[in-house]
């Protein structure tokens, strides 16, 4: 086994940046091969991700977690998004219902700390039981979204779910995504055109008004200092050094030691 860190994929990254979304998707699935999935929470990013594996045909399952409190947009959005693009999309649940939750813990979304616990329990934990499924996972992050996202890599380490995060978006400009989905006719969450620029459970966010930050519907009631669910490496505490153990074949391809998988 070789140890991967974030400081051994920095050459990587830098490369990969000259690439396009489409490339790098044809990348992630030349090295991981099979052992790579996308995750999507429905929204414009992810929906776009959709499209562009469907365009390439590159056959990589897209991950969704179903809180149990998703607007019914976003579930009609994955439905729509596997039945026309013909993507196979894998749905993930808590263990408890929004109910059997509340009558053992309170309504945890009243206070940071337990908003931070409930995203957990209803995001995170239904992944963190597949992991070893997959070397890496395809996310929908972006620099022009700002805040703690504003630097993040096209490739991350993910130590708590053991896998390579992979960004094909992270240079992407908003204009540029709403081209795209503008040029292409992108099936996006119809919350989208109702306000909501960002979309997560019905708890806990509202619509955005003209002038506000991106994030400012989400948990709002909580002041801005709650702003992130936790589920992305690049939202977690940035103070640590995480490190992954693979096995030494999957790291030369990763770093393109032996093989040229640089496109």
């Amino acid at each position: 086994m070789a140890r991967l860190t974030q400081a051994d994929l920095a050459s990587v990254n830098e490369k990969l940046e000259q690439r396009t979304p489409q490339e790098l998707l044809l990348w992630a699935k030349e090295v991981f091969g099979d052992r790579v999935a996308a995750i999507s929470a429905m929204q414009e990013a992810g929906c776009v991700i959709s499209h562009m594996l469907h365009s390439t045909g590159v056959k990589i399952p897209v991950l969704f977690v179903d809180t149990g409190v998703n607007f019914q947009e976003t579930l009609d959005t994955r439905d729509r998004l596997a039945s026309e693009y013909g993507l196979e999309i894998i749905t993930f649940h808590p263990e408890l219902s929004m109910e059997e939750q509340t009558a053992k813990y309170g309504i945890l979304y009243l206070t940071p700390e337990g908003q931070k616990q409930c995203c957990h329990m209803r995001k995170v934990d239904p992944l963190l039981k597949i992991i070893g499924t997959y070397d890496a996972m395809i996310g929908s992050l972006r620099r022009a979204e700002g805040g703690k996202r504003s630097m993040a890599p096209i490739l991350q380490i993910d130590d708590e779910m053991k896998a390579v995060r992979i960004n094909p978006l992270a240079l992407v400009t908003d204009e540029q995504l709403h081209g795209y989905i503008a040029e292409h006719n992108v099936i996006v969450n119809p919350l989208h055109h109702q306000g909501f620029s960002t979309i997560g459970c019905n708890r806990c966010t509202t619509p955005v008004m003209p002038g506000e930050p991106k994030r400012a519907g989400r948990w709002r009631h909580l002041g801005p200092w709650s702003v992130y669910c936790g589920i992305n490496p690049s939202d977690r505490d940035p103070s640590k050094a995480p490190y992954l153990e693979f096995p030494d074949e999957l790291v030369d391809r990763i770093l393109g030691r032996k093989s040229d998988f640089m496109i």
